[in-house]
């Protein structure tokens, strides 16, 4: 979706995390402690998982992103299947959730928002940043993204236009930048140093 008007900053409440959970977060740990009440699982198991959590971070989304630069073939692949692309360079998966990547163009910019809950390529990018599971965000992405870029510090021409993509509990985003003009000489990890989070998810852009 886009749109096409534009905010200021003072317009608008910001950004911020709500503390109190949402529905599925409350019904997974509703789910967890009861699994662990009737000995499914045990503490030792969700150490574990949560170790292979913590493992995770931007810093694998951003090797993607510099492969898929330097390499047509593999930014080809990347697009078509995220999860197979990912596992080329080690990058597991740890659920089943599909993993597309969505490519920025000088016409379009892709903007990712899990308007249910905070459903995120965790796999790709380790845990969400707490303001992409606040309320603000979820529903304000949708309904002014402009306004929410422009208080991120991004602020598109008008003759860009902007989708929402809303991820869900089996579909998961990321978004592939443009790559920075100026950049042709950069070694893959230069270029990886280049890209942070906020850009795998829409919010920021990288200035040439």
């Amino acid at each position: 979706m886009s749109n096409d008007h534009t905010h200021t900053h003072s317009d608008h409440a910001p950004i911020l995390h709500d503390e109190v959970p949402c529905y599925y977060e409350i019904l997974e740990i509703s789910i967890r402690e009861l699994l662990v009440e009737k000995g499914l699982i045990g503490p030792e198991e969700i150490r574990e998982q949560i170790e292979v959590l913590d493992s995770r971070s931007p810093a694998l989304g951003a090797k993607l992103v510099a492969r898929a630069w330097v390499d047509p073939e593999f930014r080809k692949r990347l697009l078509d299947n995220g999860v197979d692309a990912a596992l080329e360079m080690g990058i597991t998966s740890y659920d089943d959730t599909d993993f597309t990547v969505l490519e920025n163009t000088d016409k379009v910019h892709h903007m990712i928002v899990c308007t249910l809950c905070s459903c995120y390529p965790r796999p790709i990018l380790g845990l969400p940043p707490d303001w992409y599971k606040s309320k603000e965000y979820r529903s304000r992405a949708v309904r002014e993204p402009r306004a929410v870029l422009a208080e991120f510090g991004t602020i598109l021409p008008d003759e860009i236009k902007i989708v929402v993509n809303d991820s869900t509990a089996n579909q998961r985003y990321m978004v592939l930048p443009l790559r920075p003009k100026g950049t042709e000489h950069f070694t893959e990890e230069q270029l990886e140093a280049l890209v942070t989070r906020d850009v795998m998810i829409g919010v920021k852009v990288l200035h040439n």
